[in-house]
């Protein structure tokens, strides 16, 4: 017997789920975060407040889901790019993925802005869309990290050098995450991801501007630097131009 696919209840509401954040997107877009509410969406969409509580319990819920689908979108464009080189070759891989970051980061900074620079609340749940969608994302960049240190061990800090604060931390990170890694690679790895994360967070809140028009070739700058501390050869054949 042939398995039955939805029931066109269940296609109305995953169309409507879908509709919402998609309003939800456009608000953030055109008016910023504030817009944001289940009020606002709700009259976008021609309903009433308390309709739109059929689909999601409140606005953290609906903040959670609108930012899963940033993260997937960003999530299957990085990975795109880092899967446009080939296997093994991690320098070009991880170089490629950090520029396609960046290509969404600067085309949408709302969205950009919305997901990786607002306050994240305690006690959220870890099952929930959006830190399955953040831990997704976060895998992209620390898997392939993982497979170079396997494939050519990058320089790191010495046995015993780390603070033992930054090292137990390190530690339960890398336990959570699953990655095979000693805690002085983790530490190198989380290392160049600040400076590239917090570079990125500047450029798309415009923090940048009072100095700079066209942060591409400090962007660069950044991974040429970046590049050694992992053991890599700098790759500017894979620049955006």
């Amino acid at each position: 017997m042939a398995a039955q696919g939805p029931s066109r209840r269940d296609r109305v509401r995953q169309a409507t789920l879908a509709e919402i954040r998609a309003v939800a997107r456009k608000l953030l877009i055109e008016q910023g975060p504030a817009a944001v509410t289940i009020n606002a969406v709700a009259r976008e969409m021609g309903m009433s407040g308390p309709a739109l509580y059929h689909y999601f319990t409140g606005h953290d819920e609906l903040v959670g889901a609108v930012t899963a689908d940033f993260f997937r979108e960003l999530t299957a464009v990085v990975e795109a790019a880092r899967d446009s080189c080939p296997p093994g070759e991690h320098g070009r891989r991880l170089l490629s993925a950090c520029r396609a970051m960046r290509g969404w980061a600067v085309t949408h900074q709302a969205e950009f802005g919305w997901v990786f620079a607002s306050p994240i609340t305690a006690g959220r749940r870890p099952d929930s869309p959006r830190e399955l969608a953040g831990r997704d994302f976060e895998q992209v960049f620390l898997e392939e990290v993982a497979e170079l240190w396997k494939a050519r061990p990058f320089p790191v800090p010495a046995p015993g050098e780390l603070h033992p604060s930054i090292a137990e931390q390190l530690r339960a990170y890398a336990d959570s995450s699953g990655v095979d890694m000693p805690v002085e690679a983790v530490h190198v790895f989380l290392t160049c991801w600040i400076r590239l994360y917090g570079l990125l967070c500047m450029e798309a809140l415009n923090q940048l501007s009072f100095a700079y028009s066209d942060l591409e070739p400090v962007f660069e700058e950044c991974l040429r630097e970046m590049a050694p501390r992992l053991g890599l050869d700098y790759d500017e054949a894979t620049a955006s131009r």
